[in-house]
């Protein structure tokens, strides 16, 4: 005969079985498999021989080295001046006046008063150039004179500027892209004559610039074409007297410097200069489309000077 189960029991023998029959879930988790990859090489950080700066400077020195200062300035170099020190004032009426009238010898008076001022001038010129000479720099300064001009026919700029100053460069080529020159020296009229001597410091008083002002008067041919071959100052074959006050520069403290053309001197008194001739092209008659023009018998029209 079988016992009574108690009603609590039984309840859970029911719950049991119930559960019993239910589907199982099974949840698959992924397989971490480990793999071996190349490793990569790491320096091991590298301690320095000098901890400090004084230790290397000190080892440095015990070596036999000399290690200069490290200057956060950056250098400048002043190759030119942007001006003229002291610019001569040219005498009104030269290259007129004679030389054994009443004006001829007051400007020859005032012109030795000057020289004091150029002569210990050329004394510090002749401490950094000892070949410097007040005799024979007016042929030297023809003579980059001349081959500075000669330079604007075939457009020469690299030439040009060992010639003449960054000044100076710009006043030369100025509005000639596109033209062409044509220039001839013909002749001197007058020997060259240094007139004006100055020195000066830039920045400081150990820069030191040079600047020597030598009167030419020469005879010149000057012409310049447009793009099209039309012809707009000057001309070709006609040679002009020209009496020009010109301005030569040398960077003193520089061993390797050279003279060079900085400016020209424009007296007040100079007479105006020629203008240029443009040309301009007579327009035609206003056609229609399905019409023709007819040219006129006999020479064409040519583009006539405003």
């Amino acid at each position: 005969m079988a016992a009574p189960i108690p009603r609590g029991l039984s309840c859970l023998t029911k719950a049991l079985g119930w559960w019993s029959r239910q589907p199982i879930l099974v949840t698959q988790f992924p397989a971490v498999v480990p793999v071996k990859t190349k490793s990569r090489f790491r320096p091991l950080p590298r301690e320095p021989k000098y901890k400090t700066e004084k230790e290397f400077l000190e080892y440095a020195r015990k070596a036999g080295l000399v290690i200069p200062p490290e200057k956060l300035e950056r250098p400048i170099h002043l190759a030119c001046t942007a001006g003229i020190f002291d610019p001569y004032v040219p005498p009104e009426g030269d290259a007129r006046m004679s030389s054994l009238s009443k004006e001829g010898l007051t400007q020859r008076t005032e012109r030795f008063r000057k020289n004091v001022a150029s002569q210990l001038a050329v004394r510090k010129i002749k401490e950094f150039d000892a070949n410097f000479k007040t005799k024979d720099f007016p042929e030297k300064a023809k003579d980059i004179f001349i081959e500075a001009h000669l330079c604007l026919n075939n457009s020469d700029h690299d030439r040009l500027h060992t010639l003449v100053t960054e000044h100076c460069f710009p006043d030369m080529v100025w509005d000639l892209k596109y033209k062409t020159v044509r220039w001839s020296f013909v002749e001197s009229l007058e020997p060259a004559q240094v007139v004006h001597v100055r020195c000066s410091g830039l920045v400081n008083q150990s820069n030191i610039y040079g600047q020597v002002t030598v009167r030419l008067h020469t005879r010149q041919t000057l012409a310049i074409y447009d793009r099209f071959g039309r012809l707009m100052y000057g001309q070709e074959d006609v040679p002009k007297d020209v009496l020009e006050y010109v301005v030569f520069e040398r960077h003193l403290m520089n061993p390797y410097g050279s003279w060079r053309m900085h400016a020209k001197i424009v007296p007040q008194w100079a007479p105006p200069k020629q203008p240029i001739l443009k040309t301009l092209m007579i327009p035609g008659p206003q056609l229609n489309p399905w019409e023709e023009c007819e040219e006129t018998q006999g020479e064409a029209h040519k583009p006539q000077l405003a």
